[in-house]
């Protein structure tokens, strides 16, 4: 399910849920109305193997409540979860499968030895990004526990909501500013959204460097993001040393978004270009039509765009 038109994007973290409702078309989208509803205190944490939701009856009252805001006829959801909830592997593949599970499966046997879960509570899902010259498949592959997953699509249906996708933030943010990043076909990626620092390389158009660091309690322009994005450059370049970086993308919130650049500028050698929300989807009456105030729903604007 990690890998299904218009639907409600849902982002869920543990300040609260935000939703954003969007039309127009794929070449031209629009948020029409958004909403908010914080989580009381205690609702909710992030942890890999853990139970997410701590008190399920407050994450469901808040669910509702946002759903209800949106005034909308449907109930089907684009779900995005915070990264760390989730595994994020980018896997080379020798061969071709005959199967979803035939391929499942060679996929668990090459990365037995690196899955963080144990089996019985691992649920994997991929999505094929590319062919090799040589044949092999590129892969993005997820990796979740089962019964974190489980939790979060149990209570998402008791919400009345039908989840027909669930993903993570950063990819959110992916697809949301495509149509630019598509314009580019090797460059780097950097965004800080919600406590999460996040490097995404892509060569030809696809992803080949994917790497997400949780820092809660920081802000983007805490010297912490700045070491965390030269660690992850640097692992890039160790795996890619012929790779140069050609054009970078940064984005963050409207407060922080200057200083974040100058950041990845020192740490880049280049000079970014600021993707902002405002310019990947058009505001409808009901929605915020400034930066500052669509930022905030960035990942739910993101999820709900991709067509089913």
């Amino acid at each position: 399910m990690f890998f299904s038109g218009n639907l409600i994007g849902v982002e869920i973290s543990p300040h609260g849920v935000t939703c954003a409702l969007t039309g127009g078309s794929a070449a031209s989208p629009r948020v029409e109305r958004v909403v908010h509803v914080p989580f009381i205190p205690g609702t909710m944490q992030v942890s890999l193997r853990e139970h997410n939701i701590l008190d399920p009856g407050a994450f469901t009252a808040a669910l509702k409540s946002a759903y209800n805001q949106l005034l909308c006829s449907t109930n089907r959801v684009a779900v995005s979860l915070p990264d760390a909830v989730s595994r994020i592997m980018l896997v080379d593949l020798e061969g071709r499968f005959k199967s979803r599970n035939e391929a499942l499966d060679l996929i668990r046997w090459k990365l037995k030895k690196n899955i963080p879960l144990d089996a019985a509570d691992t649920h994997l899902d991929y999505q094929q990004l590319a062919v090799r010259e040589n044949g092999d498949l590129a892969l993005l592959v997820a990796i979740v526990s089962r019964s974190v997953i489980s939790q979060y699509e149990d209570l998402i249906t008791q919400a009345g909501l039908s989840p027909a996708r669930i993903e993570c933030h950063t990819f959110s943010i992916c697809r949301l500013f495509d149509r630019r990043l598509s314009l580019q076909e090797d460059c780097l990626l950097l965004t800080f959204y919600d406590d999460t620092l996040s490097v995404v390389a892509f060569s030809n158009g696809i992803p080949e460097f994917f790497r997400s660091k949780f820092l809660p309690g920081t802000v983007a322009t805490d010297s912490r993001v700045y070491t965390e994005i030269n660690s992850s450059l640097l692992v890039y370049k160790e795996r890619f040393p012929d790779r140069p970086v050609q054009a970078v993308f940064c984005v963050a919130s409207p407060d922080a978004s200057r200083s974040f650049m100058e950041m990845a500028a020192e740490a880049t050698g280049l000079a970014p270009v600021l993707l902002e929300t405002k310019g990947a989807v058009a505001p409808g009456n009901s929605a915020p039509g400034d930066q500052a105030g669509l930022f905030p729903y960035t990942v739910a604007a993101g999820a709900a765009v991709r067509s089913s």
